[in-house]
C-alpha cells in the first residue's frame, strides 16, 4: 500500500507517523513542500476508520495547503496533520501535549493550527510544548478562531464568482445552499444573510442546524447534503468534509456556481471536467478558503486583525485573476489555479537556492 502512496506521484517531502501509547496519541504529519517557507497547515482530529484512510487524507490535505499558501502569496509551504480518534472522547491535555512535542521535534519545518476537531483552546495546550503553532487564543497571544476569516474569504470568492458569471458582485436575492454549518459554514451564512441572499442549509448534526435556525429562523433546511445539492440554487457552497462534488451530486446540481469552504471538494479528477461541461462555474476550494491562513500566518508577525482581514479581502481579486487565466488558456478554473500556484512555487522557491550571508 505504501509503495503506491509514497511513489513518485506523491511528491511529499516528509511524512511522520507519531505515536504515544500512554496518552493514546496516533497522528500523522505530512509536509508537502517547503519551497516557499515552513509548511503551515492545521491539525485535523477525526475518527478515521483505518490508518490508511487517515494517511490518504493527510497527504491530500497537505498538498492542498501548499497550493493554497502559494496562491495566497504567502512565504509559507504546505503541510497538514491528522490525529486519529474521536475528539469528543479521546482528546486530553496529555495527548495534545504529546502531539505538540512531535511538532516541536520537526524544528520549525511544520507550523500547525486549528482544523476539523481542534479549536483555539487546543492550540493553547499544544503551544505549551512547541513554539511552532498558530491559531492560539488572544489571551495566549494568538489570532483566535481562523474560521472567522475563512468564512469571510469564501464570501469574497463567492462575490467574485457572481461578478464573473452575472456581471455584479451583489448576492442580494440569490439563493445559496450551504452544506455544513459548523465552524465556518455558520459564519458564512451570516455574511450571506447580511448581503440579502436567501439561504438553505444542511448538516449531519441536528445541533448545528438548530444553532443556525435559532439565530436565523428564515433559513431553510434541506434533508441532507444530496438534497441540498439537487435544490434550485444559484450557488452551492460545500462547507463540510471533502468529496462533496462527486459522481452522485454533480449530475443533480442545479446551481450555476459552486463556491465553498470544504477542502478537496472534487472526489475524482474528472469531476472538474464534468462541472465545466455542465456550464457550472467552480471556484477552486483552496483559492477561496484561504482566509484562515491569512489570519493564522499574520500571527507569526504579531497579530493584527484589520491587517489580516485586508489580506483576506484580496481573495476577491485573486479569484477573478484565476477565472481570467482560465479563459485565456482555455482550461478549467481549478487547472488555472494550480498553474498559478505551481508557477509561484517554482519561480519564487528557486530563489532560496541563492545563498545569502
Amino acid at each position: 500500500m505504501t509503495d503506491g502512496i509514497f511513489g513518485r506521484e506523491s511528491g511529499h517531502e516528509q511524512v511522520v507517523f507519531c505515536q504515544d501509547r500512554a496518552s493514546g496519541l496516533k497522528a500523522i504529519i505530512a509536509i508537502y513542500s517547503t519551497a516557499l517557507g515552513p509548511a503551515l497547515g492545521g491539525t485535523r482530529f477525526y475518527p478515521y476508520e483505518t490508518e490508511e484512510a487517515a494517511l490518504a487524507d493527510v497527504l491530500a490535505l497537505s498538498k492542498g495547503m501548499a497550493y493554497k499558501n502559494a496562491l495566497a502569496g504567502l512565504d509559507l509551504g504546505g503541510g497538514k496533520a491528522v490525529i486519529i480518534g474521536d475528539p469528543a472522547t479521546a482528546k486530553t491535555e496529555a495527548l495534545l501535549r504529546a502531539y505538540g512535542r512531535f511538532v516541536q521535534s520537526l524544528g520549525g519545518r511544520y507550523i500547525t493550527a486549528c482544523d476539523v476537531g481542534t479549536y483555539v483552546h487546543d492550540m493553547d495546550v499544544v503551544a505549551r510544548e512547541t513554539r511552532f503553532v498558530t491559531g492560539r487564543s488572544a489571551d495566549d497571544g494568538g489570532a483566535g478562531d481562523s474560521s472567522v476569516l475563512t468564512a469571510f474569504g469564501v464570501y469574497q470568492g463567492m462575490r467574485a464568482c457572481a461578478s464573473h458569471r452575472w456581471g455584479s458582485a451583489e448576492l442580494a436575492g440569490r439563493r445559496v445552499g450551504v452544506a455544513g454549518v459548523g465552524k465556518v459554514g455558520h459564519i458564512l451564512v451570516e455574511h450571506l444573510l447580511e448581503a440579502g441572499a436567501r439561504v438553505m442549509i444542511s448538516d449531519v448534526s441536528p445541533a448545528a442546524i438548530e444553532r443556525v435556525r435559532a439565530a436565523h429562523p428564515e433559513v431553510e433546511v434541506a434533508q441532507d447534503a444530496d438534497a441540498l445539492a439537487a435544490s434550485p440554487l444559484d450557488v452551492f457552497a460545500p462547507c463540510a468534509l471533502g468529496g462533496a462534488l462527486n459522481a452522485r451530486t454533480v449530475p443533480a446540481l442545479r446551481a450555476e456556481i459552486v463556491c465553498g469552504a470544504a477542502n478537496n471538494q472534487l472526489a475524482t479528477p474528472d469531476i472538474e471536467k464534468q462541472l465545466e461541461e455542465r456550464g457550472i462555474l467552480y471556484a477552486p476550494d483552496y483559492l477561496v478558503n484561504a482566509g484562515g491562513v491569512f489570519q493564522v500566518s499574520d500571527e507569526l508577525h504579531g497579530f493584527d486583525f484589520a491587517r489580516a482581514k485586508r489580506k483576506a479581502a484580496s481573495i476577491f481579486d485573486t479569484t477573478l485573476a484565476v477565472f481570467a487565466l482560465a479563459a485565456a488558456e482555455g482550461v478549467p478554473p481549478a487547472t488555472a489555479a494550480d498553474r498559478l500556484a505551481e508557477r509561484r512555487m517554482s519561480e519564487v522557491g528557486r530563489l532560496r537556492t541563492i545563498l545569502t550571508p
